[in-house]
């Protein structure tokens, strides 16, 4: 029970993850209907900005510095660049966000290196945020932090404990992506401002007209979804990995999940990436063969069949092209995505 409740809270944190990338790439599209090629580049731009920040002053504040720094960075591009070639239409705004993408990774490599670096956590988030204790005897129990180690062994041989800890890391991963998803939401839905920027796509004359200046609202959209992807970067490099290889990392997955929730649906980017984030952790936690879990199946296999390689294949080598295969079967069966309401 307690590998089934950790692994779920595995994919749960990975799909929130993803959707801290995804909801300002969502958000660009859906006020500007711009399909950012660069925001997992500004994903990665956050996480090397939050390390060398936080080297001067600290993690937290480093949590606040780098996202304004490349949602600055950002509407920047928007006002200067973007904007500029926006009139000739989407394969140019394409090309351009291709090309700053390589940019970035060129800059990064060229002032932190091609190495990966090591961005520690702050001493809160180190160590796990509760532990989940099976004992035969006694069954499921909750401890939070780290449990002492007397608790996890036990002299009677007969007796089985097991000690399963959850990061605090991955649970402040989750806890700031619901509060992303919740702020933004209530910004675009409740606020004033949320209601000129979703007027400004849909008739922006009207909008213009009653005296908001609509350039400076698109490039106040695209910095805030840059801005958003750069928080994910400090949480997520600070949580995996802080690589030049990150973006690319992430960089496809996040337009999988885009399209699988519904172009520039929120709600829907939101159910795509737990969806994604469960399926393949779970992918890769029953780590059985095809052959093994046909037979569990109750198919019967030749002898012939067992030594194929692609009946040998396991679950966790195939977890990275899932994403893909989900994605193939909503473009065929619902090609709106979702919860979207505009195909393509």
């Amino acid at each position: 029970m307690e590998f089934f409740i950790i692994s779920t809270l595995n994919g749960l944190s990975y799909g929130l993850l993803l959707f801290m990338l995804s909801s300002g790439l969502t958000l660009i599209f859906s006020m500007m209907g711009v399909l950012n090629f660069a925001h997992a580049s500004f994903y990665m731009l956050g996480a090397y900005v939050g390390y060398s920040v936080s080297r001067v002053v600290g993690f937290w504040p480093a949590l606040v510095i780098a996202p304004l720094v490349v949602g600055v960075l950002g509407a920047l591009f928007e006002r200067h660049f973007l904007r500029k070639v926006h009139k000739f239409g989407h394969v140019p705004e394409l090309l351009i966000t291709f090309g700053l993408s390589y940019v970035i990774l060129e800059l990064v490599q060229l002032v932190w290196g091609r190495i990966a670096l090591e961005f520690r956590p702050p001493e809160t988030l180190q160590g796990p945020a509760f532990t989940l204790i099976n004992h035969s005897l006694n069954g499921l129990s909750l401890l939070w932090g780290a449990a002492p180690a007397e608790l996890c062994s036990s002299a009677d041989a007969a007796v089985r404990v097991v000690c399963s800890p959850f990061p605090a890391t991955r649970a402040f991963m989750m806890l700031v992506a619901l509060v992303m998803l919740v702020s933004v939401w209530l910004l675009l839905t409740r606020t004033r401002i949320g209601l000129v920027i979703q007027a400004a796509l849909t008739h922006p004359e009207a909008v213009e007209s009653l005296g908001h200046n609509v350039p400076a609202v698109f490039m106040m959209v695209f910095g805030a979804g840059a801005a958003l992807a750069g928080l994910a970067g400090v949480i997520g490099g600070s949580t995996f990995l802080t690589e030049p290889a990150m973006a690319a990392t992430v960089g496809s997955v996040i337009f999988v999940v885009v399209v699988v929730g519904g172009m520039g649906s929120l709600s829907g980017a939101f159910l795509a990436s737990v969806l994604i984030g469960l399926i393949q952790t779970f992918a890769v936690a029953f780590d059985y063969s095809l052959g093994t879990l046909a037979s569990q199946l109750g198919v019967q296999l030749g002898a012939a069949a067992q030594q194929n390689s692609f009946v040998k294949l396991t679950l966790s080598q195939v977890a990275p092209i899932l994403p893909y295969l989900f994605l193939v079967l909503i473009l065929i069966f619902r090609p709106k995505g979702l919860m979207g309401t505009r195909e393509g």
